[in-house]
């Protein structure tokens, strides 16, 4: 039983670590976009909702989601999905794409903003170390209670 009060906590520090990866990811793949200087034209090819509510809870959170193809300079075609963006931009909308150059192409249709897209990740990234810090320290004073004598009800 006491094996729970620390695979628990563990796995919610691994969900709050690869997070923090894909988080960090994202925001290098759209920063080296926004650095790269290399724009092109893209056509909006879809766009739909996805809604996520709260178990028993009648809050209701939408995103919108968008799906963008453009070419390279090099003659590519790319195709790509993106979360959030203007919710003025419908089928058809033709829009500037910001992409880097190389085998994976890493590509955005959101308009530079280094200082809020910085201050939204920093946000995120905080938030996941108090989760992983809190996970610590519970362990932490699990092991401490299982190891002091005078808890555990023996003389």
């Amino acid at each position: 039983m006491d094996a729970f009060l620390y695979i628990i906590p563990a796995l919610i520090m691994c969900a709050a670590l690869f997070m923090a990866y894909r988080v960090i990811r994202r925001w290098l793949q759209v920063r080296g976009a926004w650095n790269s200087g290399l724009t092109a034209q893209g056509r909006c090819l879809k766009t739909y909702t996805t809604t996520h509510s709260s178990s028993g809870n009648s809050h209701v959170h939408s995103t919108l989601h968008h799906v963008y193809q453009f070419v390279t300079r090099d003659g590519r075609s790319v195709r790509f999905e993106e979360a959030g963006g203007r919710p003025t931009i419908v089928e058809g909308d033709t829009v500037t794409i910001y992409y880097t150059a190389g085998h994976e192409v890493a590509a955005t249709a959101h308009e530079p903003s280094p200082v809020k897209q910085g201050a939204a990740t920093l946000g995120i990234l905080t938030f996941l170390g108090v989760m992983v810090g809190f996970c610590v320290f519970f362990m932490l004073s699990v092991h401490g209670f299982a190891a002091d004598d005078s808890f555990s009800g023996m003389p």
